[in-house]
């Protein structure tokens, strides 16, 4: 049995609009099948998709907090131009360069019309088949727990484990994003606004499969979700992510 990560939740006021600028930016088409708008690659929505890890924007009421997001977007470039063009076109949609102590840094640090923070990258070799999503960073305290948790809790593949940070992939590699865990200072204080969704494979078990995560160290997570077909769970830092129904 196995999970894999099929989406990033972001929540948002205006789903919509957060929804339109993330498709804009990555090349992608946004899709309203319901009350979330999902970004996903042109030509039709398919989901889960089979290759790309896509946006899912949830609409909330609250705004987006002063408190950085723990976990946030890299978006790769080809080269120095492609990255200087991307940051431009990226304000010209309504992001905005932000400041939270990266110093001078080669990446760019921005965030998106609701104030989720994301990083436009230099060219790196190590994405240069990602996609236009290099990377899901999470900010955590032990990097080495956290590659054992989700090396556990997903199917991807665990690349690299040091003290200041954690690297999994999809072992299908081209198209697909890394999963990086990086040590940060300070402690989760807030719920994320931004998490992973998780999907069972078909024929698999899901109710067995959060079991899995429980035992693995996940606990259960109350949201005020009510009753519904996914389950709200936070992994041994306090994560939060879900593992959603099959189709």
């Amino acid at each position: 049995m196995a999970l894999r990560p099929v989406q990033v939740n972001i929540k948002a006021r205006d789903p919509l609009a957060v929804g339109r600028f993330w498709a804009e930016a990555l090349g992608w088409a946004a899709y309203s099948p319901g009350v979330t708008t999902y970004v996903g690659p042109a030509g039709g929505l398919v989901w889960p998709d089979p290759v790309v890890v896509g946006i899912d924007v949830v609409p909330v009421p609250e705004p987006k907090g002063a408190v950085k997001n723990r976990v946030h977007l890299d978006l790769a470039t080809t080269s120095a131009a492609h990255q200087t063009e991307l940051v431009a076109r990226l304000m010209g949609l309504g992001a905005t360069p932000v400041d939270i102590g990266q110093g001078t840094v080669p990446w760019t640090v921005l965030a998106d019309p609701e104030g989720n923070e994301f990083c436009v990258l230099e060219p790196r070799e190590v994405y240069e088949d990602t996609g236009p999503i290099a990377a899901v960073v999470v900010d955590c305290a032990d990097p080495r727990a956290m590659a054992r948790f989700w090396g556990e809790a997903v199917d991807w593949e665990v690349r690299e484990v040091t003290d200041g940070g954690a690297t999994l992939r999809s072992a299908q590699g081209a198209g697909r994003p890394f999963l990086e865990f990086l040590r940060t200072p300070g402690g989760k204080t807030v719920p994320d606004r931004v998490h992973l969704d998780l999907l069972p494979y078909p024929g698999d078990n899901g109710a067995a499969e959060v079991d899995r995560l429980r035992a693995l160290g996940a606990t259960d997570l109350d949201i005020g979700q009510g009753d519904v077909p996914w389950t709200c769970l936070a992994d041994p830092e306090g994560h939060e992510f879900c593992v959603l129904a099959l189709p």
